[in-house]
């Protein structure tokens, strides 16, 4: 069985309440997840450890192109839901369109945000959100010479 997907921000704020009723720890995180590899599975894993609900922010294709570049994003958002949505661990995945994740973070007060270690907690745009909802973020270990981008340059620069 796939997680909902979502763009509907109440739909996520209730049943976020829901499992906050429930006693649930939340936990967020989110990105591009252009091309899903071993790097965001162990970011997403990792934050699935850290609590019973996982919730992923998905960039929306207009959002890739305005962080990104016009050139991205490389799998359109359907299929990166459907992906995202398939795995075991991840328990909602919410599309958002803005450059931050801002408004599924306000939805889900989270007791955990988590990011790949490719960030610094304090650097994060949603670092004071966060703390202010009582949350904290975790950065989990980064993966060596596994983003997307890097990826993604080492194909072009392979194929010509």
């Amino acid at each position: 069985m796939s997680a909902p997907i979502s763009r509907d921000i109440e739909q996520l704020r209730s049943t976020a309440d829901a499992w906050k009723g429930e006693g649930e720890r939340l936990v967020t995180t989110n990105g591009c997840f252009d091309i899903l590899h071993a790097g965001h599975i162990r970011t997403l894993l990792a934050a699935a450890r850290l609590g019973d609900r996982l919730i992923v922010g998905l960039n929306s294709d207009r959002s890739v192109r305005g962080l990104k570049g016009e050139d991205r994003p490389v799998v359109p958002q359907a299929t990166r839901a459907e992906t995202l949505a398939a795995l075991p661990f991840v328990d909602w995945v919410q599309i958002f369109g803005d450059p931050t994740p801002d408004a599924v973070l306000l939805a889900v007060r989270p007791d955990v945000h988590v990011k790949g270690g490719d960030y610094q907690a304090g650097e994060l745009p949603e670092h004071e959100l966060i703390e202010s909802m009582g949350g904290r973020i975790e950065i989990v270990p980064q993966v060596a010479n596994l983003h997307t981008s890097d990826l993604l340059a080492r194909y072009r620069q392979r194929s010509g």
